[in-house]
């Protein structure tokens, strides 16, 4: 896989059965390199792989979120035809011209049909129009604002475009009602069985910004202001993605606790009459909601389904609502499962390897069924990679899962560079999916390594946990650059012993946010690397606890705030160490980057270039903290070829 081969990438996600579980509708995502966006439309499938897939809509323009009618006969999606915002259309599934029921000036999120599939809610953010309705910004008023987090990366300002819940006829015969209001995030939306309430969570108490509460409530769809509103949950932890029971006595939730990060979120399920709130997921000791989000638990009957993050891989599981039980595994393997969905008894994901691109399964009486094979172009036309995987040893005894990547054209016999790859978050996990930049390296003559230190996700609570502040009051850690730092030392060395095709001295390593982090702190404390790419990092940690659009989060995981202890930040933070820094060092960042500002990078270059180094500088305009995920497809290209370009000078032999 080269760079510009990021232009033939197709993904499939969001599916959604219909009610009968005949059939069901997702979306294949592509590239257009001339418009250089990105392009979705709807397909749909019979589940009993009776048919060929064929597309729903035409492609034309983002065609997304698909949503089937209750009686199966019409499915909504959002589209964005219009040069602003988005649009909500519903189309006969027997054929026939979409109808547009709503136009919206910002994007539709959360979407979904009343039970008797005459109105349809929504959730997007509400403008200003005082604000947003001038041609020129220096004629808007100034923003008010009284409370941490009032902008989000890829997002934008969020204090003036506050995300609240919308009921519109599916007929489209009057404008969107708004149910809910105010300056509050409202995210999630979920209909009782009956109609007559739509559930949300929020935080909607004076200090959500710095206790980062959020609660789960119920407003009638109809309305009715705030004095309507009913919190269901005592404020303390964060809940999120609700999903009210066919029975309509409970509603299923993701529930964190962001006072002390990291947690494993649980899935759990609260009494609508009583607030009675039972954990269901405890004892599995795994992340109930891997990143990115896939989508709310679904119930099933008396079960709900969840995914879980699995050292390397996303599983399925579903455990009794009631907590008679244990969680249960239903969908397995090495392998990602990714979105989801369930009709009668039909269930529907897409499933990604580390060597072929998202498709579509279903599983029927406990038989699994491929449905689409839209990545077999690709995969039949590039020599991709399959990972090895293996185990290191830290210094203190603690195992670490890793993998390895040979080098495409690899020979028996030959030396060849090999890159480190760090992952963000840091609680998040490398493992089992196709990776494009992986791909990439390994067509580049490069062995790929990557792995899963401490502070990931995928294992127990006590190993994401383990980077914490050293003067945490509770499970206090080595603090970030710490165990992290020697797991990943030890890999390499690791990845060295197993592997003499290797070459020691052609070393690279690479990441981006946390693992941007990273990278600069190994250049600040080691020179056994001849290259490194640090990307969109956090440099100094201290700065960016009142910069970032998450300012006065880090303290969750420090475990003490930066007003508190501004030293233990400092002495956590890479740029403390940049006079010890000799390997010659790319920085890249976007320049609309939100969550690790570009000031981060500003900083270490200027120190660097201070100090007689010669860093190498490369921003890029218009892109936010996820421009190697999902910014623009040029760029995207560019970006990768710029990386390799790099390591190809400074590693090749």
């Amino acid at each position: 896989m080269r760079p510009a081969d990021i232009a033939a990438l197709v993904a499939v996600g969001d599916p959604r059965v219909t009610p009968d579980g005949g059939m069901v509708a997702f979306t294949v995502t592509s590239v257009d390199m001339e418009a250089n966006e990105y392009r979705s439309r709807i397909w749909i499938v019979p589940t009993d792989g009776s048919e060929e897939p064929r597309p729903f809509t035409a492609g034309e323009h983002r065609d997304a979120k698909p949503r089937w009618s209750p009686d199966g006969r019409r499915l909504a999606f959002v589209s964005h035809r219009d040069d602003d915002g988005s649009q909500l259309f519903v189309l006969p599934t027997l054929g026939g011209e979409p109808q547009r029921v709503a136009s919206w000036p910002e994007e539709i999120e959360d979407l979904a049909w009343s039970p008797d599939g005459e109105r349809m809610a929504f959730s997007a953010r509400d403008r200003e129009e005082d604000r947003y309705g001038q041609k020129k910004e220096n004629d808007q008023p100034p923003r008010r604002i009284t409370h941490l987090q009032f902008r989000l990366d890829s997002v934008g300002w969020t204090v003036d475009r506050p995300r609240h819940l919308f009921v519109v006829p599916a007929d489209g015969s009057t404008e969107p009602a708004s149910v809910t209001t105010g300056e509050y995030e409202d995210g999630g939306l979920a209909w009782s069985p009956d109609g007559a309430w739509l559930a949300f969570t929020a935080g909607r108490h004076e200090t959500w910004d710095l206790d980062f509460g959020v609660d789960l409530f119920v407003v009638p769809a109809t309305g009715g202001g705030e004095q309507a509103v009913e919190r269901l949950t005592v404020t303390g932890p964060a809940y999120g993605a609700p999903s009210w029971s066919p029975d309509g006595t409970g509603i299923a939730f993701v529930r964190d606790d962001l006072r002390s990060a990291p947690r494993h979120p649980q899935i759990g399920v609260v009494d609508r009459a009583t607030g009675q709130i039972r954990l269901l997921t405890a004892s599995l000791d795994r992340n109930c909601s891997p990143y990115p989000p896939a989508r709310e638990p679904l119930w099933r009957g008396d079960d709900v389904l969840f995914l879980v993050d699995d050292g390397g891989n996303v599983h399925l599981y579903r455990v009794a609502a009631d907590g008679s039980g244990k969680p249960e595994l239903v969908v397995g393997g090495v392998r990602q499962v990714g979105a989801f969905d369930a009709a009668l008894g039909t269930l529907a994901y897409t499933v990604t390897t580390p060597n072929e691109l998202p498709e579509l399964y279903v599983q029927v009486d406990g038989e699994e069924r491929r449905l689409t094979d839209l990545g077999r172009a690709f995969s039949e036309t590039h020599a991709l990679a399959s990972p090895q995987r293996f185990t290191a040893t830290s210094p203190d005894g603690t195992e670490v899962e890793a993998w390895l990547m040979r080098p495409v054209g690899f020979e028996e016999g030959g030396r060849y560079p090999a890159l480190l790859n760090i992952h963000g978050g840091p609680f998040t996990q490398y493992g089992n999916r196709f990776f494009d930049e992986f791909q990439a390296q390994v067509d580049a003559g490069y062995a790929v390594v990557y792995s899963n230190p401490r502070g990931s996700s995928g294992y127990a609570e006590a190993w994401g946990r383990a980077i914490r502040g050293p003067t945490a009051e509770d499970d206090p850690g080595s603090g970030w650059g710490g165990v992290d730092y020697e797991d990943l030392m030890a890999v390499v060395d690791a990845a060295l012993a197993r592997s003499p095709f290797i070459d020691p001295e052609r070393l690279g390593v690479l990441g981006g946010s946390y693992g941007g982090y990273m990278t600069s702190w190994i250049v600040g404390h080691t020179d056994r690397f001849r290259a490194a790419c640090s990307e969109r990092s956090c440099n100094n940690l201290l700065t960016m606890e009142h910069t970032s659009d998450i300012a006065g989060s880090f303290r969750t995981e420090m475990g003490v705030s930066h007003l508190d202890d501004p030293e233990e930040y400092r002495r956590e933070s890479p740029i403390t160490y940049v006079s010890e820094m000799n390997t010659p060092l790319l920085i890249l960042h976007s320049e609309a980057d939100l969550r690790c500002p570009v000031e981060q990078a500003e900083e270490l270059f200027t120190a660097l270039r201070m100090l007689g180094r010669t860093p190498e500088f490369v921003r890029f305009p218009g892109e936010s903290h996820e421009l190697s995920r999902s910014g623009s497809p040029k760029h995207r290209i560019t970006r990768l070829e710029i990386v390799l370009e790099f390591f190809g000078r400074h590693l090749a032999p």
